[in-house]
């Protein structure tokens, strides 16, 4: 079977490629290549899919009707749909990249996939952040999630409406993966881990949110990439056919112990300076994984100790500190 993967060249995305290539799957990789980070980072990652067999990739913009059209003929048995505008704090500057990008490009995949004669499943990233203002932990897939607290979060809480509403009209099968703080080796410059180890090796000082008092369940990409190729292999029973699941560690972990973590794997001690909570984040996440275990045999396997240290020795060899 060709998966058609979105996002390929990012974080979560590339992971899912590696695995998908490992099985012996045909993926076709989508990525536009935006420069919201390092596009070094993402050109390196790649570099690395190319040289795999049963990898192809198309540079362009999953939001543009026009460019999706051309995979209308292919023989696509799995959308994965990865590529999204990432980061809490960047969409209170610039708000039309997150409209632009969730939102549209999640109707523009959506109406891709109607065309796919053969298409069996569309797995989509949703996130942690839908559950915005809620205080009862952990977070269930069945509590409300009307309080968002970034335009991010209220671009993946309207994602899931949106796949609810293709799923009841043209019987769409789709399972949404409501993701957890990833973290792991080619990870994102724009999120804690990555940020944290480059300042403490670079001898800067980190910022701490919310005077320290912050809880992020954090959860390893191996772990992650297991769920997804789990969600592509069910089809929702439910009537519409669209299932929203967890993907978290089932662990919260308070930040600065996870800083402490770092600070051991590095073997250096971070200078920190600590700051008022920032507009649109949340204090804590913790993933109810109950439903994912049942439905999709999830099991997380990866303690924070060591995805701490597989980060901290990726990030060493690939930037030669």
């Amino acid at each position: 079977m060709t998966v058609l993967l979105t996002g390929a060249a990012g974080f979560i995305g590339y992971h899912v490629a590696e695995a998908l290539l490992a099985r012996g799957q045909s993926v076709i990789g989508i990525d536009n290549l935006n420069d919201y980070y390092d596009v070094r980072l993402k050109e390196a990652r790649l570099a690395r899919l190319e040289k795999q067999p049963g990898f192809r990739f198309q540079r362009c913009d999953f939001s543009d009707p026009a460019a999706m059209q051309a995979f209308a003929n292919e023989d696509i048995s799995h959308i994965v749909h990865l590529g999204a505008q990432p980061g809490v704090r960047y969409s209170l500057i610039n708000p039309y990249a997150y409209i632009t990008a969730n939102v549209m490009g999640h109707v523009v995949m959506l109406e891709l996939a109607r065309k796919l004669k053969r298409l069996q499943t569309f797995v989509y990233a949703s996130s942690s952040s839908v559950y915005g203002g809620n205080t009862k932990l952990p977070f269930a897939v069945e509590d409300a999630v009307e309080t968002p607290q970034s335009l991010y979060a209220a671009t993946k809480r309207t994602d899931e409406l949106i796949s609810y509403t293709y799923a009841h009209l043209y019987g769409i099968a789709q399972v949404g993966l409501r993701f957890f703080t990833v973290y792991g080796p080619w990870g994102r410059p724009d999120m804690a881990p990555f940020l944290f180890t480059k300042a403490i090796l670079a001898g800067e000082p980190i910022t701490v949110f919310n005077d320290g008092e912050m809880w992020r369940d954090f959860t390893y990409i191996d772990d992650i990439v297991a769920g997804i190729l789990a969600a592509m292999a069910v089809r929702p029973q439910a009537t519409p056919p669209h299932k929203v699941y967890n993907l978290g560690n089932h662990q919260s972990e308070k930040l600065t112990d996870f800083i402490a973590g770092l600070e051991e794997a590095l073997q250096r001690k971070a200078d920190k300076r600590f700051a008022p909570m920032q507009p649109g984040d949340v204090v804590s996440t913790y993933a109810d994984i109950r439903e994912t275990q049942r439905d999709l045999g999830f099991a997380p396997a990866t303690p924070i100790c060591e995805g701490i240290g597989k980060f901290v020795a990726w990030y060493r060899d690939f930037y030669g500190v």
